[in-house]
């Protein structure tokens, strides 16, 4: 499991703090340590996808950590199908999926961090954010709904509410789904032609298409001015899914085991435990 684990170094695809992130650098197709067959592919995942399942389990057991994983990537990325495959054989014991969309009119009375504080998870918990906060500063920029100084000001916000989570003893990883254009067409056609997947087609599907290079440069604004260390951006190359997955599953792994998670003890003697 270890060998598994050394061969893909995800260095590459994280956004050092500082650093402006330029999604053109990036390949939404696999390379270097990625570049494996999908037979290798799916035996590494399926791997990786039973250790993440212990290393949760320490992590819930524990109770002393917690982790948050934010999706975020245009229409069609594959946030859904992340959360179904990465977890698939992991326990639904101290794991929650919390998905976001445009903010109902009371969230909207207040802060735009109110809604999304209650949802982070609390010590023993991993929690995965299908679209997140961030949505305040690309949806609301694109549409024209704030403007450049609140958006800088959101920025500075969104950075220290991380910084409060992570002093408080919750890791955050955060993963833009890069995917292509031409990518998309695809996805969002193959829903078009099964009548069991139109229920995940918006109207905004299509229209934010047509507004992808505003969509493009929002994230690389966003993800230039949040990427932090200890609450980096991993861009994750999305056109193959299988190879996504695995790009999410061996992160996954690599930050839990990074925390050195140890099972707890009983807080009693099993020598005075008599079994009758």
């Amino acid at each position: 499991m270890h060998r598994i684990m050394k061969k893909i170094d995800l260095s590459p695809w994280r956004i050092r703090h500082g650093s402006a992130c330029d999604l053109h650098d990036f390949s939404t197709q696999p390379e270097g340590p990625l570049s494996l067959n999908e037979d290798e592919v799916r035996q590494q995942t399926q791997k990786l996808s039973a250790r993440l399942n212990k290393l949760q389990s320490k992590l819930h057991a524990a109770n002393s950590h917690a982790v948050l994983l934010v999706l975020q990537g245009m229409d069609t990325s594959g946030k859904d199908g992340v959360i179904r495959h990465v977890f698939a054989n992991v326990s639904p014991l101290g794991v929650r999926a919390v998905p976001f969309s445009a903010p109902a009119e009371a969230e909207l009375k207040h802060d735009f961090l109110w809604r999304i504080h209650g949802k982070v998870p609390a010590r023993g918990e991993l929690v995965i954010f299908n679209r997140s906060h961030y949505e305040d500063v690309l949806v609301t920029r694109v549409h024209k709904l704030i403007d450049k100084t609140t958006c800088s000001k959101r920025y500075e916000h969104i950075s220290h509410f991380e910084s409060l989570l992570h002093d408080s003893g919750t890791t955050v990883v955060k993963c833009y789904l890069h995917i292509s254009k031409s990518e998309q067409k695809k996805r969002l056609q193959q829903r078009i032609d099964d009548p069991d997947k139109h229920w995940k087609l918006q109207p905004s599907d299509f229209s934010d298409r047509k507004l992808w290079p505003k969509f493009i440069s929002a994230y690389e604004d966003t993800i230039s001015a949040t990427s932090t260390k200890n609450a980096p951006w991993y861009i994750v190359p999305a056109d193959s899914k299988p190879h996504r997955d695995l790009f999410i599953a061996t992160l996954l792994v690599q930050t839990l085991e990074l925390m050195d998670l140890t099972m707890p003890k009983p807080n009693f003697s099993l020598d005075d435990v008599i079994l009758t």
